[in-house]
């Protein structure tokens, strides 16, 4: 018990220290090993932490039709064992390295992060190592994680938030493998076998769909030894089951009954590519529309004005196969007409006549100022930047660039994004009771939940 309490308080410390704003300059190096293994670096000696982010292209979309939950669960494995080690020495020995360690998994990719104090690096990177190229996958820890998953779904069934979430991405993209939660479903996650779990980690994990970000108090020279420990001996190349692009389906009406004092507005408009020339024009006119929180026009016109909810935001969606711009926002259910009515009223405002140049303006200022907070405020913050950027195949120079990209859009290019993307009719999902104004979606009852069963 003496060696977890103590290891308690140092990731206790790792935490306060990693969230301290770094006041320095912040300097992306891009780090190649021996092996080959590319990395972006930010050196920073204001403490001494080491943290590392990388993900594994590839994720929930990878899970076989049947198998649904494979990437979620081997992503709660990393840390039950590895190597010679079982479940628990590993932990103990985690916690002797003063190390923390962390995966997860979304559609388009694994992700992975570790901080550690700098002076015990080679513990934690042989620790790291050792998660990365030869995770156990023992019988026990798979049992019981799998059956906390379970548990988890079993609960989130009993919300009816869960139901309109899942309704809505099947509504949008089918039988595509982004109408599939993450988290898996309970048929699939009864299949899956240590086999399977080793086969999906060998053909996910390798050196072709990795990307690296580092941040902390550790010098280029040894990053670049330190890289070809951890990750130098796995693949070269991943065996990827190709996912096609999709364009969600619009101009759908969809309405799930539940007896529920608000109701919840969903609506979905075409998206824009990451890598289109139009994404600035597309990202400001967002920013004006619903992305600026308390400065949007929808904001103002449905909070401010009216009084009818507590927040509306949009936002634009960018996945590796998909993209959409999407508005969310609740309201007190028998005023869910009149919300809808403003909002489609502001969206069409916006898509006949475009942003004013006091908008386009405010809205260049907040997002160029916004982004060091949002984005570079601490090392998990900019690990996590470091390794965001290099999934969307944006230069190491971005963050220097951006200002100029932002500040090139035209008021003119905004009224187009705007009319573009705004005139196309959404799709529509309400959740709550049944709606009687004529603008609202009649809605359709829900689905009888299921009733799951343990494994």
């Amino acid at each position: 018990m003496a060696v977890r309490f103590i290891s308690t308080l140092v990731v206790a410390a790792l935490t306060l220290f990693a969230i301290v704003p770094a006041q320095a300059e912040v300097v992306f190096q891009d780090v190649t090993s021996p092996k080959g293994i590319h990395a972006w670096l930010v050196e920073d000696y204001s403490v001494p932490i080491v943290t590392i982010r990388f993900s594994f292209s590839g994720g929930t979309s990878q899970d076989p039709v049947g198998k649904e939950g494979l990437a979620n669960l081997m992503t709660s494995l990393f840390d039950e064992g590895a190597g010679d080690l079982d479940s628990d020495t590993f932990q103990i020995k985690l916690d002797d390295a003063g190390a923390e360690m962390s995966f997860s998994a979304d559609q388009d990719a694994v992700h992975g992060s570790m901080r550690m104090l700098a002076d015990q690096q080679p513990e934690a990177f042989g620790l790291l190592k050792m998660s990365v190229e030869s995770p156990r996958f023992d019988q026990n820890p798979i049992d019981r994680m799998r059956s906390q998953i379970v548990s988890g779904i079993m609960a989130n069934a009993q919300r009816p938030e869960t139901a309109a979430n899942e309704q809505w991405a099947k509504t949008l993209y089918g039988d595509h493998p982004y109408s599939r939660t993450n988290d898996g479903t309970i048929a699939g996650l009864t299949t899956v076998t240590a086999a399977d779990l080793r086969a999906f980690h060998r053909a996910m994990f390798a050196r072709s769909n990795l990307h690296i970000g580092v941040v902390g108090a550790i010098d280029a020279e040894t990053l670049k030894t330190r890289l070809d420990q951890v990750f130098g001996d796995l693949p070269a190349e991943a065996a990827l089951t190709p996912v096609p692009d999709i364009v969600p389906k619009l101009g759908q009406d969809v309405g799930i009954t539940y007896n529920l004092p608000q109701t919840t507005i969903y609506m979905a408009y075409p998206g824009v590519q990451r890598a289109d020339p139009d994404f600035f024009a597309a990202y400001v006119m967002n920013y004006i529309l619903g992305g600026g929180d308390f400065s949007s026009r929808l904001f103002a016109e449905v909070r401010e004005k009216r009084g009818l909810t507590y927040g509306v935001s949009s936002s634009l969606q960018n996945s590796d196969h998909a993209d959409s711009l999407v508005i969310g926002t609740a309201t007190r259910a028998d005023r869910a007409g009149e919300t809808l009515k403003v909002i489609q009223d502001v969206i069409a405002g916006l898509a006949k006549d475009g942003p004013t140049e006091a908008e386009l303006a405010s809205a260049k200022k907040y997002i160029i100022g916004s982004y060091a907070i949002n984005s570079m405020s601490s090392s998990v913050a900019i690990a996590n930047t470091l390794v965001g950027l290099q999934d969307v195949d944006l230069p190491i120079d971005y963050v220097a660039q951006r200002p100029a990209l932002i500040n090139a859009v035209t008021l003119e290019q905004v009224k187009a994004a705007a009319a573009k993307l705004l005139s196309v009719k959404p799709t529509i999902l309400l959740l709550g009771p049944a709606a009687t104004p004529a603008d609202v979606p009649t809605p359709t009852p829900a689905p009888a939940l299921e009733t799951p069963t343990q494994p």
